[in-house]
């Protein structure tokens, strides 16, 4: 199961690596590992949020998500975007954003690739950050049967009833973070107010195409079909599938900018970083997010969906904080990390005493018959 899982990216990194080494030698090797890497730490959050809607789809959707959703991870966020970005910003054609990409040149030089990409962090920490905050509050301010950290999870669960409390803490966190901004408020307030407006359009696209808890789809059309999965679990195909399938692409294009940002504090060789944050890491990322929908590991672990958008709000407030502030990239691929690690543990402690309580009822018949 685990290699038939792992094994394209097993194979896909050993050929990122060697086109590496024949690039730039052992140091680009080293640099592509590097990436690799920070994007899988950066990317564990990502994972888990990923696996609870893929596990919604059917088969075919779900090999859409490995094959078709890592061409657009790949290419689109980690090659085509950080262009698009420097193209808008400096003004350039995409011919002249892609020679400028390929001179490299130092990240502090004004003018280069790196440079500009820096520039343009604000507007796109400003969007990420909220769209990711959007996520958590929405989560966050349900009225949840499991609770992880019950001190937080309550009172934050009765702060949701609250009508439009999501889009009110969205809004003031973006007020916060554009008067904090300077001279970029203006693009700040813009760019988190397009990220708070696309989460509201694909979640509502994705719950104009959802399946309620009975497993009846809410969109009465004839090209969505309804499969059911080996756990009796309704799966969604056509429409409803199509509709996920893109709220999952941009989801984790939000969760991408911060790898791609970071990438430039490593090296600013886009074809470096196209090979350790791209073929490396998305290909990573998608394989621990089938693994966990073929597991089960989300119904059996089920603090780990806590953990998750606690760490997206984590990831939010850290992307808002960076329009202003800097932060080290090894705090921000370590809170993904800590906070589903502490999940995991929870989780596990919570079994083991689901366990011990049931272990006594069990015995009671036996014993009934002994006496």
């Amino acid at each position: 199961m685990f290699l038939k899982t792992f094994g394209w990216s097993f194979g896909v990194t050993a050929i990122a690596l060697a086109l590496a080494l024949v690039y730039g030698g052992p140091q680009a090797l080293i640099l592509c590992l590097i990436l690799g890497i920070l994007e899988i730490s950066l990317s564990f959050d990502n994972a888990v949020v990923n696996a609870r809607i893929l596990e919604r789809m059917n088969p075919f959707w779900q090999k859409m998500f490995l094959s078709v959703g890592v061409i657009i991870a790949v290419f689109g966020m980690r090659v085509l975007f950080p262009l698009l970005i420097v193209g808008v910003t400096a003004k350039l054609n995409p011919v002249e954003a892609v020679n400028l990409a390929l001179q490299k040149g130092d990240p502090d030089t004004p003018g280069t690739y790196g440079y500009l990409l820096h520039e343009a962090h604000p507007q796109i920490a400003a969007f990420g950050g909220i769209f990711l905050l959007m996520l958590f509050l929405d989560f966050i301010f349900e009225d949840r049967d499991i609770k992880w950290i019950k001190a937080l999870e309550v009172p934050l669960a009765r702060m949701g009833k609250l009508e439009g409390a999501s889009m009110v803490t969205g809004l003031a966190a973006l007020a916060a973070a554009g008067f904090l901004s300077g001279e970029k408020q203006g693009i700040v307030l813009l760019s988190g107010l397009m990220g708070m407006v696309t989460y509201l359009l694909v979640n509502g696209l994705g719950n104009l195409f959802d399946v309620d808890q009975d497993g009846d789809v809410d969109y009465d059309d004839a090209s969505t079909a309804l499969h059911t999965g080996p756990s009796g679990a309704a799966k969604l195909a056509g429409k409803a599938a199509f509709m996920l399938f893109l709220y999952l692409e941009v989801i984790d294009a939000s969760f991408s900018f911060d790898g791609v940002i970071g990438a430039f504090a490593i090296t600013s060789d886009p074809i470096i970083i196209a090979l350790g944050l791209g073929l490396i890491g998305a290909m990573f990322v998608r394989s621990l997010t089938v693994y966990l929908v073929r597991q089960g590991t989300l119904d059996e672990f089920e603090y780990l969906d806590h953990g998750a958008h606690w760490a997206i709000g984590s990831l939010a407030v850290i992307l808002l904080v960076t329009i202003t502030v800097p932060v080290n990239e090894v705090v921000t691929g370590l809170i993904g990390v800590v906070f589903i690690g502490a999940a995991f543990a929870g989780s596990v402690a919570r079994n083991r005493k689901a366990a011990a309580a049931a272990q006594p009822e069990e015995r009671q018949p036996i014993s009934a018959v002994n006496n």
